[in-house]
């Protein structure tokens, strides 16, 4: 799916200097991803409408061994949390920034005294706060409405968002930096979004996988990201490399898109 859009325009001033505009910058993108809202509807909407419709589902609140103890409704709450993180970070924002390269509005903001770097500032900021407001709403449903307890241990557990969001928009201003234009980051970002939430457990929890597939899932960030969301929601710290797989992908792909990130 798509959510580019065509960047209006930035007026630039004496009076506005250019290191005081990532606010006004912000303004703008929120304007336009707001104007055609795929990605509020998929990384905001969806995961809360489907969290509502699994709960209301009978049994599915109910506690089960195959769940290691969970109801299926907790189980699919840190889950939820991070396909709304990966649908903004690798299907929403890369295909933005890949069409602003294609049409040209990073080469030209280059030749003003708006730095470019402003605009993936803007993207992070808002597609990262559209994610958090999305995390606080499937937690609050939950709890109110199913009767799944807070995050027992909500330092863990803001420590794990943080991360994950982290290598998940690391992970997106990758594919961002190569793709050739918007079709390709499209098409990159659909596989590893799908390639991702398997090993989160969208379509097979993890507690269901084979020692094998959890194992490869450890390994990769939202795989690491949902074991860590649930341990912290369990009330303890993060068990095993979950966190430094996490702060391994944040640090690895930033680096990287920063070293190809191409402007034009």
């Amino acid at each position: 799916m798509s959510t580019a859009t065509t960047p209006a325009r930035i007026t630039l001033t004496p009076r506005r200097p250019a290191r005081g505009l990532l606010a006004q910058v912000t303004r703008t993108e929120l304007r336009l991803f707001l104007r055609e809202p795929v990605g509020l509807l998929w990384g905001l909407l969806f995961p809360v409408v489907l969290l509502i419709v699994l709960g209301s589902i009978p049994g599915t609140r109910g506690h089960s061994d195959d769940l290691d103890g969970q109801s299926v409704v907790e189980a699919y709450v840190p889950i939820l949390t991070a396909f709304t993180f990966a649908m903004l970070a690798l299907n929403a924002m890369p295909p933005a920034l890949a069409g602003y390269r294609e049409k040209g509005v990073l080469r030209r903001l280059s030749t003003t005294p708006l730095p470019p770097s402003r605009v993936l500032g803007a993207q992070i900021l808002i597609h990262g706060a559209v994610a958090t407001l999305a995390t606080a709403v499937i937690t609050l449903v939950a709890r109110f409405a199913f009767g799944v307890h807070l995050p027992r241990a909500p330092f863990a557990f803001g420590v794990t968002v943080v991360l994950t969001a982290l290598a998940l928009f690391a992970i997106g201003l990758f594919v961002s930096a190569v793709a050739a234009d918007t079709k390709v980051a499209n098409g990159a970002g659909a596989v590893l979004f799908f390639v991702s939430m398997f090993f989160a457990g969208l379509w097979l929890p993890r507690a269901k996988m084979p020692d094998t597939l959890r194992t490869i899932g450890d390994c990769t960030p939202l795989g690491a990201g949902v074991r860590a969301l649930g341990d912290a929601t369990a009330g303890h710290w993060p068990h095993g490399s979950a966190l430094p797989v996490l702060a391994g992908y944040a640090l690895v792909f930033g680096i990287a898109s920063a070293r190809w990130f191409r402007w034009e």
